[in-house]
């Protein structure tokens, strides 16, 4: 903010990073759980695969759980007076 970002841009910065970062844990999740889902058909008769519907309502509940948990730091970033944090550093 001291060089001329405005908050929105400090607020949409922290978001999107928190947005990425969820969504890079979600792909290697879902890998992991259709991997693991191909291992187990394997072993246990009977058993289906991963449900498309679970998956789909898992993962969006999960970026919203992590873009809620973003909007804290990124408020709080956003807030800082820049003469109070220039002075601190």
């Amino acid at each position: 903010m001291a060089l001329g970002a405005e908050r929105r841009w400090i607020l949409g910065q922290i978001l999107r990073e928190g947005a990425l970062m969820a969504a890079a844990g979600i792909v290697l999740g879902a890998a992991g759980a259709w991997a693991v889902g191909r291992w187990m058909r394997g072993l246990v008769y009977g058993i289906e695969g991963v449900d498309p519907a679970l998956g789909i309502t898992l993962a969006a509940t999960l970026l919203a759980v992590a873009l809620g948990a973003s909007l804290v730091p990124a408020r709080r970033a956003a807030s800082v007076d820049p003469v109070v944090a220039l002075r601190e550093e």
